[in-house]
């Protein structure tokens, strides 16, 4: 029976390596020549729209202001490929800058950003444990943890805006004027569009999104890897929250408002697909430049910030949508 079981495992491999063959073409070709058309298009009509749009100045901006969101996304491309979901992110990113705001006086930089990272990396083992061992749905868990970190931020902070003094590395500009936290951000989607492409951790991750059961019969410890993706997750958790705390110096109970949604957005837009088993860090960062090409844009044009919201959303439900239509032009699963 056993061999039965691992004979139909194999088989069940083999098929989706077979599929992803004869489809790649069509999942991954047309899928980034579409968004890198689409953010050709924002580029070109900003460009007509403002004379300071294409000034390097001002692109030093839309990826520093992307740069938290896009280390977020980071996790968030892994989980997704996975099959899960983590939203507890911009919770997480306050819960974490305001355990550096309370503790920074009290024991320094250095020890206190230690701390803070290590709440970001235990939300992470968190959610990891309740969705490996426990069973929770990890939308339900991230769900839950998010309103957890959330109130807890502003319990313990009492809603004040609390300042982080002497705490500016994210702002420095060390090599062609660009902030560290922008370089940060590169870094960081190089390194997990390395891992995702040319580690065995990596395979596995796509693997488990394809096929969960097949994965485990051919001995991938899908647990184990499902559980390390949310620790990274929290890991970047963690990085995001000190990025935001030296960023803007302070934080408040309503640091990191959004950034799931801004998350979901980027990894989902960029063609990492709701169903598991595709996506690439690739695709998110180009995601993530189209809606910060579309904030800047629309902010050079003096356009309302409740309305970039709404353009937000409308990508979402766009990129959602594009998603479908290309899991049935494919076949799905």
């Amino acid at each position: 029976m056993h061999d039965k079981l691992q004979s139909e495992a194999m088989t069940a491999m083999a098929d989706i390596d077979t599929s992803s063959d004869k489809t790649s073409f069509w999942r991954k070709t047309p899928e980034s020549a579409a968004l890198l058309a689409f953010l050709l298009a924002e580029i070109v009509f900003f460009s007509l729209s403002s004379p300071y749009f294409l000034t390097w100045g001002n692109w030093v901006n839309v990826i520093t202001a992307l740069s938290i969101t896009g280390v977020l996304a980071a996790g968030g491309t892994m989980l997704l490929i996975a099959g899960q979901f983590d939203l507890s992110v911009g919770s997480g990113v306050a819960f974490v800058a305001l355990i550096m705001a309370l503790t920074v006086n009290s024991i320094g930089i250095v020890p206190a950003s230690a701390l803070a990272m290590l709440v970001g990396m235990a939300i992470g083992v968190i959610n990891g444990f309740l969705v490996t061992k426990i069973g929770v749905n990890a939308l339900i868990t991230t769900l839950g943890t998010l309103a957890i970190f959330r109130g807890l931020t502003q319990s313990i902070g009492g809603g004040k805006n609390m300042l982080i003094a002497n705490f500016d590395w994210a702002i420095w500009r060390p090599f062609l004027n660009i902030p560290l936290s922008a370089l940060v951000f590169v870094l960081v989607a190089i390194v997990v569009g390395i891992v995702l492409k040319r580690t065995v951790f990596g395979r596995s991750i796509y693997a488990i999104g394809a096929n969960e059961n097949a994965a485990r019969l051919v001995g991938i410890k899908t647990k184990r890897v499902v559980f390390l993706g949310f620790s990274l997750s929290g890991a970047f958790i963690g990085l995001g929250g000190l990025m935001s705390a030296s960023q803007l110096g302070s934080t408040s109970g309503t640091t990191g408002l959004g950034l799931e949604l801004a998350v979901v957005t980027a990894v989902i837009l960029g063609g990492t697909s709701l169903k598991g088993g595709t996506g690439t860090m690739f695709g998110t960062v180009i995601g993530l430049l189209i809606v910060g090409v579309l904030n800047n844009g629309l902010t050079l044009m003096n356009i309302n910030s409740s309305w970039q919201q709404a353009a937000t959303g409308f990508l979402l439900i766009l990129a959602v949508s594009f998603d479908q239509l290309r899991q049935r032009l494919v076949g799905g699963r």
